[in-house]
């Protein structure tokens, strides 16, 4: 491993002296020092060096800071995530670029008369379980429709194994209730295609996104979603292209460890308000419909890749590599 001090970047008048090329770092903050001195000096010597960054609470950790003297601009898809980055950035051009997304397939749009009301939570345990809070998704549905056999919620999960301890949260949420299916395991592509073809609503009731990858990608479906009204999500998911819901700010509490911070806060959704969401919707079909078509119209625009290839191009005009 070459070793890349914070020095060898040199700069006039608060730039950086540039040669030829740019580089994008997609890793967090803490190891760009590391990929710094993997990449080694020969590779990034001259280089406009620009970090791409996600992050789910309103501050970045201390060890951030030291990525900091190593890049030259960063990148983030959210204001959320901006807003958590522009305390350490000490005036680095900080720039919001949309999320490149895109379907391979036209998605369904109706509900299947034959099948119940279907209600899907997606989310990986890895993440944080506390922080996706599958079950206060939970919780609303049951709140909104009980063991009701016409409806059903579908909680797809993910690496079980990082945190043992999730599962039975959510069996002990769910409360035995026969309409509430929790399924495990890793699906490739057309799996999930074929599970949010399966849902007439998406719901994420977390307590803090970057981005939102499940609110995104059931917009993009043209889903109706239901989702906490803050954080990453908040900048696409929007009165009148679905459901936002209100919350408090609460201190965070992660058992995995991933998030921790004396001062630290995310977002406790208003579960009685997504259940009233959820009735609303089941009850009329014509507004699920309705919502789902401005759901994906307005994900397609907002994540449309091209939109993203050319916000690259202009922000970075005149920049070879």
């Amino acid at each position: 491993m070459h070793e890349v001090n914070h020095t060898d970047f040199t700069y006039e008048d608060g730039r950086a002296v540039l040669g030829e090329g740019t580089v994008f770092l997609h890793i967090s903050g803490p190891l760009v020092p590391l990929a710094m001195g993997y990449l080694g000096r020969a590779f990034v010597d001259r280089k406009r060096i620009i970090a791409h960054w996600f992050w789910e609470l309103p501050e970045v950790p201390k060890d951030w800071s030291a990525a900091i003297p190593f890049v030259h601009e960063i990148c983030v898809n959210t204001t959320f995530v901006r807003d958590a980055i522009r305390p350490i950035a000490r005036g680095r051009p900080l720039h919001v670029v949309p999320y490149p997304l895109a379907l391979n397939k036209m998605p369904r749009h109706s509900h299947r008369p034959e099948e119940p009301f279907t209600v899907l939570v997606v989310f990986n345990i890895a993440s944080s379980f506390a922080r996706k809070n599958p079950c206060a998704s939970i919780a609303a549905f049951r709140q909104a429709f009980g063991n009701d056999p016409s409806v059903r919620l579908v909680v797809k999960y993910m690496n079980e194994f990082v945190w043992p301890e999730a599962v039975p949260l959510m069996e002990q949420a769910a409360g035995g209730a026969t309409n509430i299916e929790l399924t495990g395991g890793v699906l490739d592509e057309a799996g999930m295609d074929a599970l949010y073809e399966r849902a007439d609503v998406v719901m994420s009731l977390h307590r803090a996104e970057g981005l939102g990858l499940p609110v995104a990608e059931g917009m993009l479906r043209g889903l109706p979603v239901i989702a906490t009204n803050w954080s990453g999500n908040a900048d696409f998911l929007t009165v009148g292209t679905g459901i936002p819901v209100g919350y408090e700010l609460v201190p965070v509490d992660d058992p995995q460890g991933k998030y921790t911070g004396a001062t630290a806060t995310w977002a406790e959704a208003n579960t009685r308000e997504a259940a009233t969401a959820l009735q609303k919707l089941r009850a009329d079909p014509m507004w699920r419909q309705r919502l789902g078509g401005m759901a994906a119209a307005q994900a397609t625009e907002f994540f449309y890749p091209a939109r993203y290839v050319n916000h690259i191009l202009t922000t970075f005009a005149g920049v070879r590599g």
